[in-house]
């Protein structure tokens, strides 16, 4: 099976063997107890004799282990570095100076949502500093079947299909206009963590009279690359 992955690997620095390393981790998502060789070869696009020579490694550090019908589950190394990094980590510190600099180059206000079942919780947020914008705070609890971002959060949590991911991904960001009340617009783009886990949506919202296709225009490749950008810091994949 020829791979476009082990290709890409080459000419993108750093140390193609580490690379591929760390995509066969990349395979698990969640629900997953432990995974096939063919399995993490669908994943990664990688020939099964890659993943068997990398996989020796992995398990020498203690990042995979090998159980007895021949299938791979993540190893005592994984959970370990995990919880370092809860005990280091603080959303805050990387998504507000995100928001901040997203409010000063668009003129509107931005917010970090989060998907807690059936709704959506506003974490963090920076208002625009214009008289006339959307009110909300950090804590509300907003519906997951209206707004741009209950739309991001629906879709990145349902589909697992890379094909479809690549379709969402192509067409960012959502758009909504007049769903959660009728003066208010706003667009969404979603933010990884840890592979292609769903962290939350990164959205700007404001007055739908200042959200015209044109200004849309303008603003959407800011919105795409700051969910690009934090997508990064938290480890996440934008594929």
């Amino acid at each position: 099976m020829s791979s476009d992955v082990e290709k890409d690997a080459k000419s993108a620095g750093g140390v193609e063997a580490v690379d591929r390393a760390f995509r066969i981790l990349g395979a698990f998502r969640d629900g997953d107890t432990a995974l096939s060789l063919h399995e993490l070869s669908e994943r990664t696009g990688f020939y099964k004799s890659t993943i068997l020579r990398l996989a020796v490694s992995l398990e020498r550090a203690g990042c995979l282990v090998r159980m007895p019908d021949k299938t791979y589950a993540l190893g005592f190394e994984v959970m370990r570095l995990g919880s370092l990094y809860q005990r280091s980590f603080r959303l805050d510190r990387h998504v507000r100076p995100i928001l901040r600099e997203l409010v000063r180059e668009t003129g509107e206000s931005a917010s970090f949502f989060h998907r807690d079942g059936p709704v959506r919780v506003c974490l963090f947020r920076e208002d625009s500093n214009q008289p006339i914008r959307d009110h909300i705070r950090e804590g509300d609890v907003l519906a997951l079947d209206k707004g741009a971002a209950g739309h991001v959060l629906t879709a990145f949590s349902r589909t697992r299909d890379v094909a479809e991911r690549r379709t969402l991904l192509a067409n960012l960001p959502l758009v909504s206009q007049g769903e959660r009340d009728t003066e208010t617009a706003a667009i969404s783009v979603p933010v990884f963590s840890g592979g292609i886990a769903l962290a939350g949506a990164l959205t700007i919202s404001g007055p739908r009279t200042r959200f015209t296709p044109s200004q849309i225009a303008i603003m959407s490749p800011v919105l795409v690359a700051a969910g690009q950008e934090l997508t990064a810091i938290l480890g996440g994949l934008w594929r």
